[in-house]
């Protein structure tokens, strides 16, 4: 007989999520490089996306949770310490390093993973000749390859460049790996190279990737349902079901219910249940689009009542929020929507539009956000190391 549902108020709900996110103390993950290799290690991944009108989000998202972080912290991550790596997850991100060899699978699928469609151009002498020259001359990036013979662009994001593709199943494949990133530009290298490996990890079983999908959800999101675990791709919902069902069994999961998501089944830890933890207003976090907290919206929307909008490829006319709005956490409510813009040559944060989700914000709220705001600036502004 299946346990009944422990019945939990909303805000329980959202403390829960926000404590797995580390979105309710300050620096969480401590400070300096190492924390970056700490909260990718937690989070599970972190999304990599170009668009650079404010810090790139993958950068964002780690300054969320690390007061102190500059973006070279992580290229040290990535090209020093190797502690992470980029692959598929639901769209490209950093990894842990620890992680890899659950990706194995995928990386042995290959084109197969992405649609073959796309790398049906790339022939076996094509992938051979960009291994051979990685092997010969070290890492290089696309704009060290100089003798393609140029093709016009099947797709508005494509490169004229055939190279550019072998480069990117070979990456899928797993046999060269991403060892740097100079803004957006990507430096291939031998995957064993790179990470000083006479071959790739043991590829995980079904059963371990399983298990390790589930606790990656329950470690990052606290209270997760079959949508929430699944998102990322590398495991089947009716495999991830069983697995539920037979740690419910076991009572190492517990059914859980909370207003407003009577419909959609959720699951944890017993003891995660215990949490004590009283939102503060004055905590305020400006979040990425593609934050882990953002990015599956109709969870957001179930826990927040917050529907997100993300308008960056909308005509400006159909835009409502802006086009790269960045919700307001305060405490644990989304509180606004800010669209702006950092002008890089004047060095400023341009505000296009700011939406407040709450009425009449009382002026204790407003000063929270501003003070939020001016340290976002001072972080969009900051030097980078050459």
């Amino acid at each position: 007989m299946s346990a009944l549902p422990a019945k939990i108020s909303r805000s329980l709900a959202k403390a829960i999520w926000l404590h797995a996110q580390r979105l309710d103390t300050d620096a969480p993950f401590g400070s300096g490089p190492g924390a970056t290799a700490r909260a990718v290690r937690h989070l599970g991944y972190v999304q990599i996306d170009t668009i650079h009108v404010i810090e790139r989000c993958h950068h964002h998202i780690l300054y969320t949770r690390i007061p102190d972080y500059r973006p070279e912290h992580l290229d040290h991550a990535q090209a020093v310490e190797r502690s992470v790596f980029e692959y598929w997850t639901h769209a490209l991100a950093y990894l842990p390093v620890d992680d890899f060899r659950y990706y194995v699978r995928a990386m042995r699928r290959g084109a197969r993973s992405q649609g073959g469609r796309w790398f049906a151009s790339v022939s076996p002498s094509d992938l051979r000749r960009v291994l051979a020259r990685i092997r010969r001359d070290g890492a290089l990036t696309i704009r060290d390859i100089d003798d393609d013979v140029l093709v016009e662009k099947a797709h508005p994001w494509a490169s004229r460049k055939p190279s550019k593709r072998a480069l990117q199943l070979a990456f899928f494949k797993g046999l060269v790996t991403i060892s740097r990133r100079t803004g957006m530009l990507k430096s291939y290298e031998l995957t064993t190279r790179h990470f000083g490996w006479a071959r790739l990890p043991r590829m995980a079983s079904e059963r371990e990737t399983l298990g390790y999908v589930l606790e990656r959800a329950l470690r990052s999101q606290g209270l997760v349902s079959l949508d929430s675990i699944c998102h990322g791709g590398i495991a089947s919902r009716p495999a991830i079901r069983r697995l539920i069902e037979l740690q419910a069994r076991r009572g190492e999961l517990v059914p859980v219910q909370f207003e407003g998501a009577d419909a959609c089944p959720h699951w944890a830890r017993p003891e995660t249940l215990n949490l004590e933890s009283e939102a503060d207003p004055a905590r305020v976090h400006i979040l990425s689009p593609f934050d882990p907290l953002v990015l599956q919206r109709k969870r957001l929307q179930l826990f927040f009542d917050y529907e997100h909008r993300f308008e960056a490829y909308l005509p400006a006319h159909q835009r409502v929020l802006g086009y790269f709005a960045c919700p307001v956490l305060a405490g644990d409510r989304i509180v606004a929507a800010l669209d702006m813009k950092t002008d890089r040559e004047k060095r400023q944060l341009r505000m296009q539009k700011w939406t407040w989700m709450v009425k009449r914000p009382p002026r204790s709220l407003r000063a929270a956000v501003e003070a939020a705001l001016h340290s976002f600036e001072q972080f969009q502004l900051a030097q980078r190391a050459p």
